[in-house]
């Protein structure tokens, strides 16, 4: 465990604040703004208040969401393995390369990070606190495999930028108004799950034919039983590893083009941060099984085609789980700021593709909701003189 510093920062400008004794106050290094003391204490005890609620809620939607996973997953009685998923191969032998590899903790939302020693660290990527320290490098599984970064930071903005584009509900002063406050590029721990998923599927289905007999028009269905079996084999199925990442987003920014794959060197990392990951793989494997088990199903239905109606009956699905594998792979972390509010931009660092949420205008939505009432009223209205004549 990274061990926790706090620094303070000026409220005004967020640079250092040190005690002047002549004065008896903390000063700003930088914009010179100066502050009781009391003042201080106050505004960062609440901060603290704040970080330990946010640490809080976030342990109980972590909970919450391995609580849902549980409940989506493949329904258990049809999944069978023999097996449990192989991290025999996962280690922290870094060998030489330890020596220069540190690990920072942030004293906000308690994000652990690993870098080379060269790395300056100001702030956290996801809650942009810029009290990060240097701490012990230990207990940190060395990764197997990592995915260099093809996308720079000028390539993440000009993604952002193409976001906000043809956004019909985006409040026209976002793009021009919202101030862009960090930009940082990082790896993000990932298990990488090798399996075989095999099983069947028996579907009702249905055939509807109308015809004209005559005066009458004839409706007849023809009900079918379907089945379906296969396999499929898994390759580095990837299931991110860090509590602080939207699984959201990060199942949005996928694929990634694994050919570009290469084996772990801290060569890598210079100027980037690597989130340290805080699910472990057993915490994991709720997603994985979910995933390899949801893959085989989506593939045995698509084979199911001709039919009016097609409901599944049940299925059996077996398992059979095989190594795991840990990779960092590369994103671009962008967090703006628009009236008072943050808003949270994530990048794939390899394709560039780009998600986050976006403000929606009041206005605008009202606006939409007019034109499109009154163009159903102008029809309505067409069609009423219509048939009056």
């Amino acid at each position: 465990m990274a061990i926790q510093i706090t620094n303070y920062q000026c409220p005004a400008c967020t640079g250092p604040l040190h005690f002047v004794g002549e004065s008896g106050r903390l000063e700003c290094d930088y914009c010179g703004s100066s502050f009781d003391v009391t003042e201080i204490e106050a505004l960062y005890a609440e901060k603290e208040q704040k970080a330990a609620e946010a640490t809080e809620a976030a342990e109980a939607a972590k909970a919450a969401k391995a609580t849902e996973a549980t409940e989506n997953t493949v329904d258990a009685s049809t999944v069978k393995d023999d097996s449990e998923w192989d991290d025999s191969g996962l280690n922290e032998d870094w060998g030489a390369d330890r020596e220069g590899m540190r690990a920072y903790s942030c004293p906000s939302c308690g994000a652990e990070l690993i870098c080379d020693e060269t790395t300056a660290a100001t702030s956290c990527p996801y809650c942009n606190n810029p009290t990060v320290v240097p701490g012990q490098f230990s207990g940190v599984l060395k990764p197997d495999y990592v995915l260099p970064f093809k996308l720079n930071k000028e390539d993440a903005i000009k993604a952002l930028k193409k976001h906000y584009r043809k956004k019909i509900l985006l409040p026209s002063t976002f793009s021009k108004a919202n101030h862009l406050e960090e930009i940082k590029g990082m790896y993000v721990p990932f298990w990488m799950y090798d399996g075989k998923a095999s099983g069947s599927i028996r579907f009702h289905a249905t055939r509807v034919h109308t015809y004209r007999d005559g005066d009458y028009e004839i409706r007849e269905t023809s009900h079918y039983d379907v089945s379906r079996s296969g396999s499929l084999c898994f390759e580095k199925i990837p299931v991110d590893a860090s509590s602080k990442m939207p699984d959201d987003y990060m199942d949005s920014i996928e694929p990634y083009d694994y050919s570009d794959l290469k084996p772990f060197s801290t060569a890598y990392l210079p100027g980037f941060l690597a989130d340290k990951y805080d699910v472990s793989v057993e915490e994991s494997r709720e997603r994985a099984d979910l995933r390899c088990a949801g893959s085989l199903v989506s593939a045995l239905k698509d084979t199911v085609s001709g039919y009016t109606t097609c409901n599944e009956k049940n299925r059996d699905i077996y398992l059979k789980r095989g190594k795991v594998h840990y990779a960092l792979l590369p994103i671009w972390i962008l967090n703006t700021k628009w009236e008072g509010k943050d808003f949270l931009f994530v990048m794939n660092g390899q394709t560039g593709k780009l998600v986050g949420n976006l403000p929606v205008s009041t206005k605008r939505v009202i606006g939409l909701f007019a034109a499109i009432a009154a163009s159903l009223i102008a029809i309505g209205m067409t069609m009423l003189v219509l048939l009056v004549r």
